[in-house]
């Protein structure tokens, strides 16, 4: 791939397409920010023949005699007392318990931290664990993060990536995230501008620069540094942790996926972004560049989870669905200056009792759909022009949607949240093309020029105990 997502290569240019765009469009806060431009008149662009991968692994077990399948993702995640008991720990411990975790034994160090958003300096105790080396199953081109933690007023954690190139040498120690489920203590922040001349981190991903070299991350470790205020008793306890890792090959299409059969719909409540357009412009120019937080918020609150009344007092009186306000604020990343960091959004939806979140891709529609049909509501990230996905009515340089279900002829029922209003949010798209907008990692935009596509990636949240059925089918996709 010679972008990582169209957050990489778009950020500038959906900007701009912002401005010019004539359709309104679900701003593209976790994949480029903007809508796409309308499509102009004349005959929609047709992308050059490109090589397309074999199905996921769900729909590999249908796939014909003979026919080769390349893994193109890895996950790793720690989260166990097993887990959290290995690695190296500078001050911290493994907790046991109900749900396992990481948290500080003894202070090793004091570090001041200057917040390049607020300009506030204050000074920190810490502790460090780093895990193992983790060889991932596939030499991968980018790498997201993920983590579920419970950080109290006073505490904080940053979270790093180091991996390893096929050539041997070492990436630096990339900063993936500084988070805090608040915004009292410290902003919310990815971290600008490291490089190290073979791979950079674009807000929440980390790519290889040049793909096309053949230059791989072949193993990664995690490093996890708990902050609290200096003579806490207590600090932040991390849950979950870990990485998606992936090699998704350039293509502008995808094989088409054979439906499972039969209708499935799950009940997830619907909220539109549109609802709160003008609210609150400080998180990312209000409502209309919402998808991702409010996509988050139906998740939730299909798995029976709600924002407190006391973490709602902030909002203006008369909002309709302070929570998806809450979901916001509690997303938005400071550098970014945006609500769609990946990451945030999954360690947001794991605040709730409970619930665990990552990060990670999937490698077909039947991947999608199993997920589904085990009860699993699944957020995804796509891209499009106003001419690729019937019924939307908009084009975008990236979206966030809810599949919710599919009909007995396998098309996609997606809660959109760039509608109108509540009612409106439920969608019925058309599986070729949605399967293709959000698997391909390349596109042409509405001017005919080549862009990025996400390849897949998708928010998974769900239970810290899942059913036996969805374990199953989380093994299956490569999530467990």
């Amino acid at each position: 791939m010679t972008a990582a997502t169209p957050r990489r290569a778009l950020l500038a240019v959906a900007l701009a397409a912002a401005a010019a765009a004539t359709v309104p469009g679900g701003r593209a806060s976790a994949a480029g920010s903007g809508p796409e431009p309308a499509t102009p008149a004349g005959p929609a662009p047709v992308p050059a023949p490109a090589p397309v991968p074999a199905p996921g692994p769900a729909a590999a077990a249908n796939a014909p005699a003979g026919t080769a399948t390349r893994k193109t993702v890895d996950n790793r995640f720690w989260h166990s007392h097993a887990h959290w008991s290995a690695g190296t720990h500078q001050g911290t411990t493994a907790i046991a318990g109900a749900r396992p975790g990481l948290e500080i034994k003894t202070a090793v160090g004091r570090t001041e931290y200057a917040d390049p958003h607020t300009g506030k300096k204050s000074t920190w105790e810490y502790a460090v664990w780093t895990s193992p080396v983790h060889a991932s199953t596939v030499p991968a081109t980018e790498a997201i993060a993920s983590w579920n933690a419970r950080t109290p007023a006073g505490t904080w954690i940053q979270t790093e990536l180091r991996g390893t190139y096929t050539d041997g040498t070492a990436t630096p120690w990339y900063v993936m995230g500084r988070w805090a489920s608040g915004d009292g203590d410290i902003r919310r922040t990815s971290v600008d501008g490291q490089t190290d001349g073979k791979s950079t981190v674009w807000t929440d991903t980390l790519a290889v620069d040049a793909p096309a070299s053949g230059l791989r991350i072949k193993d990664w470790r995690l490093r996890l540094t708990l902050h609290r205020k200096p003579g806490a008793v207590r600090g932040p306890t991390v849950w979950l942790a870990g990485a998606m890792a992936s090699d998704v090959p350039d293509r502008f299409t995808v094989p088409a996926s054979v439906p499972s059969g039969g209708a499935h719909e799950l009940k997830v409540p619907r909220y539109s972004q549109e609802t709160h357009a003008g609210q609150y412009p400080e998180y990312d120019n209000g409502g209309e560049a919402w998808c991702s937080p409010t996509s988050s918020q139906m998740i939730i609150e299909f798995w029976g989870r709600r924002a407190s009344a006391k973490s709602l007092t902030w909002v203006k009186k008369g909002y309709a669905d302070p929570q998806v306000c809450h979901a916001a604020r509690s997303t938005y990343d400071a550098a970014y200056k945006g609500c769609g960091n990946w990451p945030f959004n999954a360690a947001y939806a794991a605040t709730y009792r409970q619930l665990a979140g990552v990060v990670t891709r999937l490698g077909s529609l039947s991947d999608l759909e199993a997920l589904v049909r085990a009860g699993v509501p699944v957020i995804t990230s796509q891209s499009f022009t106003d001419r690729e996905l019937t019924g939307a009515g908009y084009g975008t340089a990236g979206h966030l949607m809810t599949v919710i279900g599919f009909t007995a002829a396998g098309d996609v029922i997606a809660n959109d949240p760039n509608s109108a209003d509540n009612p409106a949010v439920r969608r019925v798209y058309r599986r070729r093309e949605f399967e293709n907008n959000w698997l391909r990692t390349k596109r042409l935009n509405a001017a005919g020029k080549t862009v990025s596509g996400t390849g897949g990636i998708c928010y998974l949240y769900g239970p810290v105990r899942p059913s036996a059925a969805q374990i199953l089918v989380l093994r299956a996709v490569g999530v467990l």
